[in-house]
């Protein structure tokens, strides 16, 4: 009896072995099943970014596939002959007004979600939501006809108000939710010592909200500087257009400038790569904090 019951035991204790092998095999996948679709992938996304090095600098007439000698007149054409150098200097100016409004306009709204209990406070909500899903091409007539009516029409204000409006829903909810991970008790204490709502928030919550503020600045400019449609529409001397704008007057009815047009895109490119290469950590960590359930 004693000789039938030890093997037994020792199969119980064997049994629960096998999945751990198995785990660990499965946990052992070679390297190159990893790195071999990444390298697809990888090579899939960076041929066109090379294709646009190779027109931008190489010669005019140049079949070659590397762009050697290298060349400048494509961008020397686009930046004085086409005034992209005017364009760029309207973009910064539109991008950076953009940032600064939608950041301080939902920075207010947001907190007023995050803190306050209204009656409407969860229709208001809803109402936000549903905002993302209006095209921005419907807004174009009441845009229109208001700025017509207050003189704005041909102005970079316009601009910037319209995209300011698109912005806010979802950078109200972002911030909103972002102040909810701040607890509410901190500012308490600076009550407690003798500071008013405004200055807790100032001297407590605001500097906890730095990389939310980034997310939510970094999202407004990017999308000011690369937006194509209320430019085109609410702005019509040559002198006050955009680099969007501009990228579409190098494209005519008969030809293409590929050069020129290559050129364009990438001194459109240089300032959002930079802006991302600098801010990708608090972008990542702004977004992930301010996407959470309220």
């Amino acid at each position: 009896m004693i000789t039938e019951i030890a093997p037994a035991r020792e199969r119980e204790s064997a049994a629960p072995q096998q999945p751990r092998k198995a785990r660990r095999a499965w946990d052992e996948v070679p390297r190159w099943q990893i790195y071999l679709p990444l390298g697809i992938y990888l090579v899939f996304t960076l041929i066109p970014f090379y294709w646009i090095l190779l027109f931008a600098f190489r010669p005019a007439g140049s079949t070659s596939l590397v762009p050697w000698p290298m060349t400048l007149d494509h961008f020397q054409k686009v930046w004085t002959e086409r005034s992209f150098g005017v364009y760029f200097q309207n973009s910064v100016y539109v991008g950076v007004a953009t940032l600064i409004l939608t950041t301080v306009v939902a920075l207010a709204g947001g907190y007023a979600l995050a803190r306050f209990e209204f009656r409407i406070k969860r229709a208001f909500m809803l109402a936000l939501l549903c905002s993302q899903f209006v095209p921005g091409a419907l807004l174009l007539v009441p845009l229109f006809q208001i700025f017509a009516k207050l003189q704005m029409i041909n102005s970079l204000g316009s601009v910037i108000i319209a995209e300011t409006v698109f912005q806010l829903p979802l950078s109200m909810i972002l911030i909103s939710g972002f102040i909810r991970n701040v607890p509410q008790s901190l500012e308490e204490a600076a009550w407690v010592d003798g500071c008013n709502r405004f200055a807790a928030f100032r001297i407590v919550v605001l500097p906890l909200l730095r990389p939310g503020l980034i997310a939510v600045g970094s999202f407004a400019f990017v999308h000011a500087w690369n937006h194509f449609l209320f430019a085109l529409m609410f702005l019509s001397d040559q002198s006050k257009q955009t680099i969007p704008v501009g990228l579409n007057t190098l494209m005519g009815a008969d030809s293409v400038d590929l050069g020129a047009l290559a050129a364009g895109g990438i001194i459109a490119a240089v300032p959002v790569v930079i802006v991302f290469a600098f801010i990708q950590k608090w972008l990542i960590t702004g977004f992930s904090a301010g996407a959470v359930k309220g």
